[in-house]
């Protein structure tokens, strides 16, 4: 969640130097050769056919789709904004794994999840003036895919070590990774600065890689809701993040939504499923 909580920041940093098509082409195809050679070093068996068609949702989910669209609203939207993508998240995995596995989290699980994701988003959109822009459309397909992404890497994740689900991913999105990022760099201009270097280099190593492969075992661990649920602070913490880096004005409600969104997390993991 920590390491996830600074992929927007990075993000913009990364559109200092590159436009969007580029910067998503080029993340996915550093991390898919970083996870290429990671899964070539530890020997790891071809997964078996019944679980392609889950890492096909999780290359389409998390390493194209979201990186992508999340990029494309940046460019407009701010990083306190884009945050509730972030606060809706949370209830949109659960709602996916429920409907894949048949499993059922308890009422109180979907009060308390409900209500962190209500408060989250009450708050962004209050930094916004609540008007909905191209952005938030770009947001709320993102969310979709990467609800999709999570979901079904949490559910992989329980057949196999979370770094493989995502390595796998990474290296099945590889094709799409370079064609993108080949096709991008030749149209889209690119003025490498350190700040586009450095953002670039966190959102293919941490964001699109180191990120996920602790998430997905905490996830096979916990379980995807309650996992899932986790998330609801990380809004949060890159509101922070914008403050100290991006120079952003933090609202004072923070601490008020600070305190809504914890007890949410604690009310979630103490339900039953």
């Amino acid at each position: 969640m920590v390491l996830f909580s600074f992929s927007f920041p990075a993000t913009v940093w990364a559109l200092d130097g590159f436009g969007p098509w580029s910067a998503t082409g080029v993340r996915g195809l550093l991390a898919g050769l970083l996870a290429a050679v990671c899964l070539f070093t530890a020997r790891v068996p071809v997964p078996a056919r019944e679980h392609w068609p889950g890492l096909l949702t999780v290359a389409g989910g998390c390493v194209i789709g979201f990186p992508l669209l999340t990029t494309l609203a940046l460019r407009t939207s701010t990083t306190a904004h884009s945050a509730v993508v972030i606060g809706v998240l949370p209830v949109a995995t659960a709602t996916i794994s429920a409907a894949l596995t048949g499993r059922r989290p308890s009422r109180a699980f979907w009060t308390a999840a409900g209500l962190g994701a209500l408060a989250v988003v009450a708050f962004t959109l209050q930094q916004s003036h609540g008007l909905p822009t191209l952005g938030d459309a770009y947001l709320f397909g993102a969310l979709l895919v990467c609800a999709a992404g999570y979901a079904q890497g949490g559910r992989l994740a329980s057949h196999m070590p979370g770094w493989q689900v995502i390595a796998w991913g990474l290296v099945a999105a590889l094709p799409v990774s370079t064609l993108v990022a080949g096709l991008s760099l030749s149209w889209e201009p690119v003025h490498p600065t350190a700040k586009a270097a450095v953002g670039m280099a966190y959102l293919a190593a941490v964001s699109q890689f180191g990120g996920f492969v602790v998430w997905y075992r905490g996830m096979a661990a916990v379980g995807v809701p309650r996992a899932s649920q986790l998330q609801l602070a990380q809004p949060l913490i890159t509101l922070v993040w914008s403050v100290l880096l991006m120079g952003e004005q933090l609202s004072p409600l923070a601490p008020v939504t600070a305190v809504i969104v914890l007890g949410c997390i604690a009310a979630t993991q103490r339900a039953r499923s």
